[in-house]
């Protein structure tokens, strides 16, 4: 049997995953892609809390409020500034102000919001007539009734017990193994 290497998301090294969900090669690797995570979405939490305190109706806004608000790096901000490119006035140390206007003509504000939408529930028909049993499956597609099972917790996929037999509905069945 030949055994399917991946490539660790993290260090870049080839190795055999213990599960096919697997994309790290160790638990120093899954550890640091955490960390890594946690601190981007710490960041993103940050810059949202910047951007809910600007007023709309300001004219001249600071340099960590533009870099939150346009996504613009610090550097390339000043350097337009240096160039004359973006007006700005100097209200003293570290008090930069940009005008708002010149810069949403040169960068659009960026749409990014950290509460995602919750996918719209989706409504099945768990009649018999609409579903297969357990068993229907594993002969139509040739798998084990736990691998169903397994299949049927891991996608979440609505079941119904009536009787002895528990029913899945076709649609969602369908979908998963003709894949």
């Amino acid at each position: 049997m030949n055994k399917i290497q991946k490539q660790c998301e993290v260090c870049g090294q080839a190795f055999i995953p213990k599960t096919v969900d697997s994309v790290y090669c160790s638990k120093k690797c899954g550890g640091a892609a955490y960390r890594k995570k946690k601190a981007q979405k710490k960041k993103e939490e940050k810059q949202q809390a910047i951007i809910d305190k600007i007023s709309v109706d300001r004219l001249y806004i600071s340099v960590p409020e533009a870099i939150a608000l346009f996504g613009v790096a610090k550097s390339t901000l000043y350097r337009l500034i240096r160039q004359k490119r973006i007006p700005a006035i100097n209200l003293g140390t570290r008090l930069v102000r940009i005008d708002r206007a010149a810069i949403e003509e040169m960068f659009p504000i960026r749409q990014t919001s950290l509460k995602k939408e919750k996918p719209t529930a989706k409504l099945y028909s768990l009649e018999p007539q609409d579903c297969y049993t357990i068993g229907e499956i594993s002969k139509k597609f040739g798998i084990s009734d736990s691998t169903v099972y397994k299949h049927i917790r891991k996608y979440s996929i609505p079941t119904r017990q009536i009787g002895n037999y528990v029913y899945a509905p076709k649609t969602e069945i369908d979908n998963l193994y003709n894949q």
